[in-house]
């Protein structure tokens, strides 16, 4: 084994066990959750899915996001709206963050989750469950939530900068 397979292992290490804790804070913090029609807007999902997009890439973190939304469907504490909801958004940070090189992706995160998770909320999930509601409803209902959720994840990224111990958790992407 090579010094760089080893290198490698330990950053997959790394992202998969950050990737890990943001899942569960993002379940946790699941429980503040307004609903909206058929939807629960969880402005705390969209926090951390601007987060790890950051400091994990667009791949960790969408899985995290994924995890996240099977969890609180397990423990119902969210509704299926979630699968589409919230992946998107993180990859959609997570994508501008690479292209970017800057915090401000952060600020992509509605551009994910508004129109691919809201349309594909109205266009499947919505008829799997027997929910009416057209994209434009979902879009606004993600939207609610999403905001927020990227401008608090924003400034959350901006304090952990100062923080010398992120520089060796962010994962170059």
């Amino acid at each position: 084994m090579t010094a760089q397979s080893d290198r490698d292992r330990g950053q997959h290490l790394r992202r998969l066990t950050l990737a890990a804790m943001f899942a569960g804070l993002a379940t946790l913090l699941g429980l503040i959750s307004v609903p909206v029609g058929p939807t629960k807007v969880a402005p705390f999902q969209h926090t951390i899915n601007a987060i790890a997009g950051i400091l994990l890439g667009p791949w960790y973190a969408a899985g995290a996001a994924l995890v996240t939304a099977f969890l609180r469907n397990l423990l119902h504490w969210g509704t299926p709206f979630a699968f589409p909801g919230s992946p998107f958004g993180a990859l959609a940070v997570g994508g501008a963050y690479r292209l970017l090189r800057t915090d401000a992706a952060a600020l992509c995160e509605p551009l994910g989750t508004g129109p691919v998770g809201g349309t594909l909320a109205a266009w499947i999930v919505a008829p799997l469950v027997g929910s009416h509601g057209t994209v434009w409803f979902f879009l606004t209902a993600f939207l609610w939530s999403s905001i927020p959720g990227a401008v608090l994840g924003y400034a959350v990224i901006r304090v952990l900068r100062r923080v010398p111990a992120v520089g060796q958790w962010a994962v170059q992407p």
